[in-house]
């Protein structure tokens, strides 16, 4: 496969400044400071400094997910912005998570550099364009979305500046180049690490519609028509090198023989990443044939060819260590990382969590109290609470919530595992975070947390929480969802749960804008398994051979009261009221009740 794929560049590679159309015109676009009609429809912190927006684009019609590794002084200097970086996926881009994250230490190495990392997640095949036609359930318009939809709202909303560096391997390579040329003044710079830096040389076609085809049934024709479309042209990083000058460029490759990250084959200079290696020769081929013109055009770049190694992350990563000083100038950031040291509490807190790594920031102000953030959480300390360390999916929550400043409060204890061994939590002045991998981190507070904590924590009926609390939208009151149902709270009513099938049932009837109103109680035991909650205006019974059904009060929940409930001669219900010819009617195990002119009956 290699072979097949690299003989035709290989052939083509020398004469491909008279293989190709003619070079197209780049775009020169306004500053992205307007309106683009995305809107950021959720916002997940997965950390204290890294956040996923989901964005509604308008070019796509669909939520899109972009991933922000947030700056360096992002807490100590709240009034700052910072320049970005954009780092985008190779061709088989998942839809999770992005490959930099996934793969390498790009977030360690950025968790002290002093710029945004935006990471768009997706787009698996699309070279990161405007395609002419949708495919294989995709309507790729990613270039609109990059370049007009997704800026507003990194400047407006994340403290962002147009100072811009885009990064990209294989795919996003090619991406990054065409990109910075399409869109002059856009990018200060520019890196392509393994990208295939000539799209419409001889063969250069068909071997990238074979790997679309082959990472996910993509057809490049949906992309940018057939070969002989003008958008080939359009999208050739070679034809597009004169409009690259101005921008700082870094370009890399290996030789696609065995390096010190592949495993060998035992064939001299071959590895067992075989279609790495045919894919590293595309890559060192084009990377030529494109440096080539760049420095017949007086263009500067910083071009590295690495004596060895295959198309695969390893490499990726240590070009991304490799280009990080010349990215830092083209941005105007600080090379280094962070001058700090810890000390006192923090530093004893410290002490016993090392996975925090190393400060980078020295200490700062919070409310009543300190802060001091380290590559991978943050430790805060006031008199009242000592130091505790907070990170990941708690720290991510915990930032969502305002963290110190916020209705939490400082936190009280470390990170701590629950006794059932499933997750972890950590308490606060005014409230807990669990955490587990199946529910996610979310903050506990006020009545609600008493009143779970009262029936057992975690390892009570409800357990993990699965959602922050939120009013509800219509009455004064809080709703908070768990596993295995939701906890109320209103100052009328007071905290009470229901779960289960009375839930599902309460669901049915409106919640708490229904005719029932609020819980009254939580689910409580009655004979035979049964359960049963009482709301404002009427219960919900339940019981494995009856179902779950509402008993609202009055003429027929007093007539069925006299009875004796479920425990009489009618038994548990299994209806609702329904309408009959001058009244309702409503069905029991063993009879039923009509209520006609107000009167209630007993049949």
């Amino acid at each position: 496969m290699a072979a097949l794929l690299v003989l035709p560049v290989a052939i083509g590679a020398t004469t491909s400044a008279t293989a190709v159309a003619a070079p197209a015109a780049s775009h020169t676009l306004p500053v992205a400071t307007q309106s683009s009609g995305a809107v950021v429809e959720r916002v997940d912190w997965l950390s204290d400094r890294r956040v996923a927006l989901w964005i509604r684009s308008p070019a796509m019609g669909t939520p899109i997910q972009v991933q922000l590794l947030l700056a360096r002084d992002w807490n100590t200097k709240p009034d700052a912005k910072f320049p970005t970086v954009f780092m985008l996926d190779g061709l088989r881009a998942q839809d999770h998570e992005n490959g930099w994250t996934l793969e390498t230490d790009a977030e360690a190495l950025f968790s002290d550099k002093n710029l945004n990392v935006v990471l768009p997640v997706g787009g698996q095949s699309s070279f990161y364009s405007d395609w002419v036609a949708q495919d294989n359930g995709q309507n790729y318009q990613w270039e609109t979305f990059l370049i007009k939809e997704l800026p507003p709202i990194l400047e407006r909303d994340w403290r962002t500046t147009q100072t811009r560096g885009i990064v990209g391997l294989s795919m996003g390579g090619t991406s990054a180049m065409f990109l910075a040329g399409r869109n002059q003044g856009f990018f200060k710079f520019a890196a392509s690490l393994s990208g295939m830096l000539t799209t419409t040389s001889l063969g250069m076609p068909q071997a990238i519609q074979y790997s679309m085809m082959d990472a996910g049934g993509f057809d490049s024709r949906a992309m940018w028509g057939p070969p002989s479309s003008p958008a080939w042209a359009e999208h050739d990083p070679y034809l597009l090198a004169e409009h690259l000058r101005g921008v700082s460029l870094y370009i890399s490759s290996g030789s696609g023989t065995t390096g010190p990250y592949d495993q060998p084959s035992g064939i001299p200079g071959v590895s067992t990443n075989y279609a790495g290696m045919g894919l590293e020769i595309l890559s060192r081929l084009t990377s030529q044939t494109f440096a080539t013109k760049l420095n017949r055009l007086g263009i500067p770049a910083q071009v590295v060819y690495r004596p060895s190694g295959t198309h695969s992350w390893p490499y990726w990563q240590f070009e991304l260590h490799q280009l990080w000083p010349q990215l830092a100038t083209a941005l105007n950031v600080d090379i280094g990382g962070a001058n700090c040291e810890s000390s006192g509490a923090i530093g004893a807190a410290v002490g016993g969590a090392p996975w925090l790594g190393r400060c980078t920031s020295p200490e700062y102000g919070v409310g009543s109290g300190v802060a001091q953030d380290f590559q991978f959480g943050r430790v805060y300390h006031s008199a009242d609470t000592g130091a505790h360390a907070i990170a990941g999916a708690i720290g991510g929550a915990y930032q969502g919530a305002g963290a110190a400043g916020g209705a939490l409060g400082f936190p009280t204890s470390p990170e701590l595992a629950t006794p059932d061994g499933r997750g972890r939590f950590t308490h606060f002045q005014n409230g807990s975070i669990y955490w587990s991998p199946q529910t996610g981190a979310h903050a506990i507070k006020g009545a609600i947390r008493d009143e779970w904590a009262r029936q057992g924590w975690e390892g009570g009926p409800l357990g993990y929480p699965v959602g922050g609390d939120r009013k509800t939208p219509s009455k004064d009151g809080t709703v908070q969802a768990f596993e295995v149902g939701s906890m109320y709270s209103s100052p009328s009513t007071g905290t009470h749960s229901v779960q289960g099938l009375i839930l599902g049932k309460y669901a049915d009837a409106g919640y708490e804008t229904g005719a029932l109103g609020f819980p009254k109680t939580s689910e409580m035991p009655v004979k035979d398994g049964g359960r049963f909650n009482e709301f404002e205006a009427g219960n919900i019974y339940w019981s494995p051979l009856s179902g779950a059904w509402i008993v609202e009060n009055g003429p027929i929940f007093d007539a069925w009261k006299e009875e004796g409930y479920e425990g009489g001669r009618l038994g548990f219900p299994i209806s609702d009221k329904f309408p009959i010819a001058g009244g309702v009617q409503q069905n029991f195990q063993f009879g039923h009740i009509t209520l006609i002119d107000g009167k209630a009956e007993v049949h």
